[in-house]
């Protein structure tokens, strides 16, 4: 017989990550490109995401932040792509009783992100070259998420089914979840996601079908709550600022960014024992005026596996160390405020560019945590984090031929705010 720390509230914390694809016909860009006799585009598009779930007997609680992008085709010497993002709450409702089998059904609403854009297959690559004409195609964006992720917007919502199984991991009282989940996204509103007169609707909507694994506590593997799964909304300061990128842009004509760059991510973390583990995301991002007609961006995304341990807890109190490991890009975006509708914008091409490059991170850190149970029952707890630590670029990578060191590499605070059953 099982017995529970929490009676006979049963709850089951899960992280997990995924792949899949959906289909996105988008016709009236097709009609523009028939009408030219360019071929029409894939209906498709891949996603790519990192999700966590909360099981409370049989409700479920949980957020997915997604990536999608559209395979690449050519238009005459260029090439078409797009790119979405959705960051999204999910609610739903197991219907079967908790085991290592899960069946669930669940809607999901959030907000997105979407960037349209053409450009030339070779792009320039040094920076001094590519200032001197940034104007090599063109790119559309709304709720543009390269300038932090504060700027995410429009209503999108998911609605779907999952199918999960626990295997058990020798030795350890985690398990491998392995996961299944097929539904339909969607944009509730008309023209919604409307780029340049065009509808882009359909690349926030379609069908999909979705295959994770991830890591899973099931309530049965422990006799007392020893173990751990939240996840919560961070906010970083970076004191670090692109020092040689910025004289490069003055130097050019260009006003150089200004401020330190602003972060915005989600963390989730999980405890067994004592042992520290779980994964980051998060945006670093300047934003600016680069002349009277131009504005530009300098972003970064870094995605973090990190291991640690707890080396102190007293009452709601915790303190520990984590170490991460991680990838993170780095693009440089110079866009044209004023820019034709369709279809002249297809003639007439030569506004916007940007350069990118990406690497490896390595990061350690110290965190602090309080924990602050916010009802009676203790179904969940408020956590509030502090981490203080340093970001390695492995190696210093350059953007443009330029050293980025002294922004991709730093000291920094963050600060969280989350849940945790």
């Amino acid at each position: 017989m099982n017995v529970h720390a929490q009676g006979f509230l049963a709850n089951r914390p899960s992280m997990y990550v995924f792949t899949g694809t959906s289909g996105a016909n988008l016709s009236q860009f097709n009609a523009l490109l028939e009408e030219r006799g360019e071929l029409p585009l894939q209906n498709r598009y891949n996603t790519y995401g990192l999700g966590y779930q909360a099981r409370l007997n049989d409700f479920i609680l949980g957020f997915e932040l997604t990536h999608h992008q559209s395979q690449a085709a050519e238009i005459q010497s260029d090439r078409f792509q797009f790119r979405t993002s959705r960051a999204l709450v999910n609610f739903g409702y197991s219907l079967t009783e908790e085991g290592k089998f899960q069946l669930i059904h669940y809607l999901s609403m959030g907000v997105g992100y979407l960037n349209v854009h053409v450009l030339p297959k070779e792009q320039a690559k040094e920076l001094s070259v590519f200032l001197d004409d940034p104007g090599q195609g063109f790119i559309l964006r709304k709720h543009n998420i390269q300038k932090g992720s504060s700027y995410f917007g429009s209503f999108l919502t998911e609605i779907g089914f999952q199918l999960s199984y626990d295997f058990p991991i020798s030795n350890r009282k985690e398990a491998l979840q392995l996961i299944a989940k097929a539904g339909y996204s969607f944009s509730p509103f008309e023209n919604g996601w409307n780029l340049g007169g065009v509808s882009f609707d359909n690349t926030q909507s379609g069908a999909f079908f979705r295959l994770g694994t991830g890591i899973s506590l099931p309530d049965r593997n422990f006799f007392y709550k020893d173990a751990n799964l939240g996840i919560s909304l961070l906010r970083g300061v970076y004191f670090s600022k692109p020092d040689k990128f910025n004289a490069q842009l003055e130097q050019q004509g260009y006003q150089p960014f200004e401020g330190r760059p602003s972060q915005i991510g989600v963390r989730i973390l999980g405890e067994t024992d004592g042992l520290l583990y779980g994964a980051d995301v998060f945006n670093v991002a300047l934003q600016g005026r680069a002349t009277t007609t131009r504005t530009h961006s300098l972003n970064s995304l870094r995605v973090y596996a990190n291991l640690g341990k707890k080396f102190f807890q007293y009452k709601n109190w915790g303190f520990g160390a984590l170490g991460g490991f991680g990838y993170g890009n780095l693009r440089y975006s110079s866009v044209q405020e004023n820019k034709p509708d369709f279809p002249a914008l297809l003639d007439q091409r030569n506004f916007d560019g940007y350069l990118r490059n990406f690497g490896v991170f390595l990061k350690p850190e110290a965190l602090i945590e309080y924990g602050l149970p916010i009802t009676k029952r203790k179904i969940f707890d408020l956590v509030v984090t502090t981490s203080f630590g340093y970001e390695l670029a492995v190696p210093g990578f350059k953007l443009g031929g330029i050293s980025m060191h002294s922004y991709q590499s730093g000291p920094f605070a963050t600060f969280g705010v989350g849940i945790r059953p």
